[in-house]
C-alpha cells in the first residue's frame, strides 16, 4: 500500500502499523511524535494502529538544546 510520510510517498505492506513503520524508517529508538490523516497516535497506540492507503502521516522528532 502507498502511504504519504512527511509529504513524500512510501510503500508499506498491507496492515502495517504505525510501529512498523516508525521501525522501518529506522526512528524506533528516536523521541517522535505521529500524526495520521492530523490526529496524534500516542506511542501507546502505535502497535494497534493499522495504517491505511493513502493515510498521510506526520513525524516529528524531538530535538534537545537550549
Amino acid at each position: 500500500m502507498v502511504v504519504f510520510v512527511n509529504s513524500k510517498q512510501q510503500t508499506l505492506e498491507d496492515g502495517a502499523t504505525v510501529a512498523r513503520l516508525i521501525e522501518a524508517l529506522g526512528m524506533g529508538q528516536k523521541r517522535v511524535a505521529v500524526e495520521v490523516n492530523t490526529e496524534l497516535v500516542t506511542k501507546g497506540e502505535w502497535q494497534q494502529f493499522k495504517l491505511k492507503e493513502g493515510d498521510r502521516i506526520e513525524i516529528v522528532s524531538f530535538v534537545g538544546g537550549g
